[in-house]
């Protein structure tokens, strides 16, 4: 018919619009987030790019849901305020009408959001944790430069000075370090070539050919060692971890497999987000009444709580979940359910004349 052809060709506008202003929003103060902590250190320069990639990846089926809700509110709300939805309901067409062109332009949207939730991200989530542990055992050489006295780690008073570096090979030319012990003695060691190493989950600074001094300044009690190899432990260095451990990595397949409840709420929350952009999309329809007289701000507010209130019960549902404190049918049906009679109450409400809240509210609820 033709308004379902002018209803999906003004909701796709308005979508696309839509989706790539919130990504941009989103890319923006992650990127500023990223390139702060680039500055600090924290992470490599060359991965801020990529960590924003798999960021606004995982982002997507929520930016999608919430797309997806705000186009339906925005193109229904313009039809209210230019009569068009007026002249709808004197032509005796109800609001139920707009259920199925609705549905039939989040049907592709959920489905989008299902294949991302079940298929794409646990291999995105997967590829970003090794990336990410590639960057921290390369965190240290990302570090060094020549000619500048760093400290090595955090907690134990150890500063060292390279003369020349390699970054190719990694290797450290004329290296000092000076250590601070808890006794007030001061180690200072010499070596002619170093490099970073990791072994068992440690970060370790391995020197070679050098010279080990230790005492306390002023006591004349140094003592020399020799040492053709010597290793220092990095007492700072975060543990590497598995990434295929994580529950979000985890192929939805498995996920159906193991009955742990992390591994429940992981799926319980893959298999929810598809099923929020259909209801959404039918609470959208009696949410977008607007009456010029009153001002076009009380159904914003209101669609924002209900999201609000969709995606926070989700969650707590998801976390009662994870600690077993109920089980994976109690944490996956009762919001759907919720929205659903929500959606079917407001929508009969707004079938029905004009008169006060709590009187529509009960003949609304009446069988």
């Amino acid at each position: 018919m033709i308004y379902q052809k002018q209803f999906f060709k003004d909701t796709t506008t308005v979508a696309v619009g839509t989706f790539f202003i919130l990504v941009a929003i989103l890319v923006f103060t992650q990127g500023i987030n990223l390139l702060g902590r680039a500055a600090d250190g924290r992470v490599a320069a060359e991965a801020v790019a990529a960590l924003i990639g798999f960021w606004t990846l995982g982002m997507t089926p929520l930016l999608l849901v919430l797309t997806a809700y705000i186009s339906i509110l925005t193109v229904l709300a313009r039809y209210w305020r230019d009569s068009e939805m007026s002249v709808w309901l004197a032509s005796g067409l109800g609001l139920r009408h707009w259920l199925r062109p609705v549905f039939a332009f989040t049907l592709p949207l959920a489905v989008l959001v299902a294949v991302m939730q079940l298929a794409v991200l646990p291999w995105a989530e997967l590829r970003s944790r090794e990336y990410a542990e590639i960057l921290k055992q390369k965190q240290n050489l990302s570090l060094v430069e020549a000619g500048v006295f760093r400290e090595l780690g955090r907690k134990n008073g150890r500063i060292y000075f390279v003369e020349t570096f390699n970054p190719d090979q990694g290797q450290m030319r004329n290296l000092f370090l000076r250590e601070q012990h808890p006794d007030g003695s001061d180690s200072v060691i010499f070596a002619q070539s170093g490099h970073f190493d990791l072994n068992d989950g440690t970060r370790k600074l391995v020197l070679e050919q050098g010279y080990r001094y230790r005492g306390s300044a002023g006591k004349g009690d140094f003592e020399q060692i020799s040492f053709e190899r010597l290793s220092l432990a990095i007492a700072a260095a975060p543990a590497l971890t598995d990434p295929i451990s994580h529950r979000r990595t985890l192929p939805t397949s498995a996920l159906f497999a193991n009955p742990a409840p992390k591994y429940r709420a992981e799926l319980m929350w893959r298999i929810s987000l598809p099923f929020t952009v259909l209801l959404l999309g039918w609470l959208a329809v009696p949410l977008s009444y607007t009456n010029p007289r009153s001002g076009a701000s009380y159904h914003v507010l209101t669609a924002a709580g209900f999201f609000l209130l969709y995606q926070n019960g989700l969650t707590l549902l998801r976390d009662a979940v994870e600690d077993g404190k109920i089980p994976f049918w109690a944490g996956l049906l009762p919001m759907h359910l919720l929205m659903a009679a929500c959606a079917v109450i407001l929508l009969r409400m707004r079938t029905m004349p004009a008169q006060p809240f709590f009187r529509a509210l009960k003949q609304a609820l009446r069988p």
